[in-house]
């Protein structure tokens, strides 16, 4: 029966180790001239000992994306005789935590706040909440705010943090009652008062720290400004793109020249056409004008043309086996026009000292020495007066310049986006760096002559694409056919012209030797020729991409 009495009375006893109530929370405030807020406040607990916190927010965001942050110093716990009651103080993230062990009798809790006087128009609004994050419930508060001056509003809000609402009562001005007072209670563990007085900036001096906070919504602002600058630079700089390219990325034009004639399909007879190149235009040259860049296209169709002129025979080699890679050997030749310098360096890479070689074996030598090639052949249209400088010069120029101007806009973009609610505007920096990257791809202008060739290469291209390939000179059809090959492989219509010269074939014997530029293992056939240059074009087009 002992054991069951005591059972009961452990089971209704408090625990000792946390106040229950405080009765009363009594506060004397004082605010100077400088807006410092200082703060006595009395707590008096109920008759249960234990430990009583408090946490001071040290922050207090607004509606629009800011945050006032206010510095708590001076803080110390007495007893009411002015006694060390051995209170700790910490910082817990953005909360000043006051910690009172053991609390058992009232105490004294005093210290000063800055930042809580805040600039109203012509006034100055000091605002605090005497009673937050405290630990435990309170019976009654009450709080007096003291002024060097008269006030002109006060006001007092309380209840949970997030929805406070009106305090229990409050006055101030009055004949009974001068100093403001703020009366409340009782209130839950957590629960604020916050009481408000609003003093002529005359009187108090505002005091505020205002921190503007990063949101995604604040620093890519659609307000006026902000919204407004972003559309009047990316518009002004798409115009300024436009203009510099109008005025320096534009072909130019000669007065009174047309298309230039760089080759024709010229009737010589009834119904049979001659194909005759004019002023030396060479396939290589027809593609880098044509698209401002030597790709592996203009390559392979260069080699075609140096096999089809003389300069070498293309030799497809028998496989091994029906699963190995096919190879190819390049047959130095005798018939030799005059070589552009880039043509010579082509022979001598795919005919070393003059011998045989396999595309195997100087494919990637090929490969390597291709910037050389193209640098030649840069050189060759900028010889023949097709641009004024070389059009890779021009895109490397642009390229670096826009380069540069990324770099510096990103970073530029990033320290608005961050610091500022003018994202937008470093978003349309960005933009228009890039911008100038695409429209610097665009930058090479050709010369007067070069855009008369270039538009003779369009009359041109349209001949080959609806030429009839029966209508060659009798007796000359294969060598015809086989001169028009390497340009319609830079302007269009290879299959054609290959199924041209598949035509000329009347026979069922084989034909390794009867083309003079391309020769086939034994049994191969003219009809094989599509797809065994094809295949050719393919791997050394591959060879040159794979350096």
């Amino acid at each position: 029966m002992l054991l069951l009495v005591c059972l009961m009375l452990a089971g209704l006893a408090r625990p000792a180790h946390a106040v229950t109530q405080v009765e009363s929370y009594d506060v004397a405030a004082r605010v100077d001239a400088a807006g410092v807020l200082s703060v006595e406040a009395t707590i008096t607990p109920d008759d249960q000992a234990g430990d009583l916190v408090q946490r001071f927010a040290t922050t207090q965001a607004t509606t629009d994306g800011r945050q006032y942050h206010f510095t708590i110093d001076n803080i110390r716990v007495t007893s009411a005789g002015g006694g060390d009651v051995g209170a700790s103080v910490s910082q817990d993230g953005a909360y000043t935590v006051v910690t009172v062990p053991n609390l058992g009798e009232a105490v004294v809790l005093s210290y000063s706040v800055r930042g809580a006087a805040i600039a109203t128009d012509d006034t100055t609004t000091v605002g605090w909440r005497f009673l937050q994050g405290l630990n435990v419930g309170v019976t009654t508060f009450d709080a007096t705010v003291e002024g060097p001056g008269p006030f002109v509003m006060i006001d007092c809000a309380a209840g949970p943090p997030g929805t406070p609402g009106a305090c229990g009562w409050y006055t101030g001005g009055t004949h009974d009652q001068q100093v403001p007072a703020f009366h409340d209670g009782p209130r839950g563990p957590g629960e604020v008062v916050q009481a408000v007085v609003r003093y002529p900036e005359a009187v108090v001096a505002a005091n505020q720290e205002l921190v503007t906070l990063w949101t995604l919504d604040r620093a890519f602002s659609i307000r006026p400004l902000p919204l407004a600058l972003a559309l009047l630079v990316g518009l002004l700089g798409l115009a300024a793109l436009w203009l510099v390219h109008r005025r320096f990325g534009q072909d130019a034009r000669g007065e009174g020249t047309g298309p230039a004639v760089v080759a024709s399909l010229r009737p010589v007879a009834a119904g049979q056409s001659e194909f005759t190149v004019e002023k030396q235009v060479r396939p290589g040259q027809v593609g880098t004008l044509v698209d401002e860049r030597v790709d592996p296209v203009d390559v392979a169709a260069t080699v075609v043309d140096l096999a089809v002129h003389g300069s070498l025979v293309i030799r497809e080699l028998p496989r091994s086996s029906a699963f190995a890679r096919t190879d190819w050997e390049f047959l130095p030749r005798g018939e030799r026009r005059d070589l552009r310098p880039y043509e010579q360096r082509i022979v001598a890479l795919l005919t070393p000292g003059g011998a045989p070689g396999l595309l195997s074996a100087v494919g990637h030598e090929v490969g390597d020495a291709l910037d050389e090639v193209q640098s030649l052949l840069y050189d060759d249209v900028v010889a023949r007066g097709w641009f004024a400088r070389r059009p890779d010069e021009t895109r490397n120029i642009w390229t670096l310049g826009s380069r540069i101007a990324l770099v510096v806009s990103v970073l530029l973009a990033l320290g608005l986006i961050a610091f500022t609610a003018f994202g937008l505007f470093g978003l349309v920096l960005v933009a228009l760096s890039l911008g100038a990257g695409v429209i610097g791809q665009e930058m090479p202008a050709r010369t007067p002559e070069g855009t008369s060739v270039l538009a003779g290469l369009g009359v041109l291209r349209g001949q080959l694409l609806t030429q009839p390939t029966t209508e060659m000179p009798r007796g000359r059809e294969v060598a015809e056919l086989s001169e028009v090959l390497p340009y319609a492989m830079v302007l269009g219509g290879t299959e054609r012209w290959l199924d041209g010269l598949v035509a000329t074939d009347h026979d069922e014997a084989s034909d390794e030797t009867d083309l003079p530029w391309y020769h086939g293992p034994q049994g191969w056939r003219l009809v094989d020729l599509p797809d065994s240059l094809r295949n050719f074009v393919t791997t050394l087009e591959g060879t040159l991409v794979e350096r």
